[in-house]
């Protein structure tokens, strides 16, 4: 009888739908605000990347989960308020629904960065399409002197010459010296309005060595990466290599070597 009685109470009902949707809603913001600091906090300089990593991967764990429950609480919301005919629920409805879209998107962004699966990436983070003679920086190595990483190749994280040769070779076999049957000046004019469609910051250009240095800044958590391109005539054509290099990290996850894919499609065009 009392079970009976508080289904049919409007406002025990709609307390209940009050509670089911600001706790829809929390949560999604809740699991949001935590996915956002893990970069905010890099952007405002309040601590490095491992602490955004550190955050970001606490969302993706608890993430998934809250995003259900979000998903839950909000479907409860909406068939509650239209099985028992609650006035004024649409405000309910759109905070659980509000809640939930957070807390998907927040769970998704860290699952963006996941790598993709079955594709092993090396612990690399220096890539180069020459690996005997890589092209060298010149403009950019007072910018990064505080950098973690080298720029000497093969010099970072007790790697080796050989062993970034072999993991290179083995992971990214694509990535090798390009040939252009045009001059080094149509090639150079091309390699630097690639740097601009890309949105990196070019750093330096030097038409006479046939060199531009450049910088790209990842979007989430402001990773700053160096490119170097060296373009050279032989004949009537002309040779481009590229490389790109992390400032920081032992992996990259793939991401200089997708640089420089983009970059030679473009290249390519």
């Amino acid at each position: 009888m009392n079970s009976e009685t508080s289904i049919q109470d409007p406002a025990r009902l709609k307390l209940w739908l009050k509670i089911a949707s600001y706790s829809g809603l929390v949560l999604g913001l809740g699991l949001g605000l935590l996915t956002l600091a893990s970069a905010g906090g890099i952007w405002l300089g309040l601590w490095d990347f491992r602490r955004g990593f550190s955050l970001l991967g606490a969302a993706n764990q608890y993430g998934q989960l809250l995003a259900w429950i979000c998903l839950g609480l909000s479907l409860a919301v909406l068939i509650a308020s239209q099985i028992f005919k609650i006035a004024s629920s649409g405000r309910l409805i759109s905070l659980a629904v509000l809640g939930t879209g957070v807390a998907w998107v927040a769970y998704l962004i860290p699952e963006s960065f996941r790598p993709d699966e079955g594709v092993n990436y090396p612990p690399i983070h220096d890539i180069s399409t020459n690996r005997i003679n890589p092209p060298e920086f010149v403009a950019i190595l007072p910018i990064r002197a505080d950098a973690p990483n080298t720029v000497v190749y093969g010099g970072s994280n007790n790697m080796t010459v050989e062993r970034l040769i072999e993991l290179t070779d083995e992971a990214y076999p694509d990535l090798v010296t390009q040939g252009y049957s045009e001059s080094a000046d149509a090639v150079f004019a091309k390699a630097l309005a690639a740097v601009e469609e890309l949105g990196w910051e070019l750093v330096a250009q030097d038409r006479a060595e046939g060199r531009i240095e450049a910088t790209d800044t990842t979007f989430w958590f402001r990773f700053k990466d160096d490119i170097v391109i060296k373009i050279e005539q032989q004949g009537t054509d002309s040779v481009v290599d590229a490389r790109s290099v992390s400032r920081v990290g032992t992996g990259d996850v793939g991401a200089n070597a997708i640089r420089l894919r983009k970059f030679f499609a473009l290249l390519d065009t």
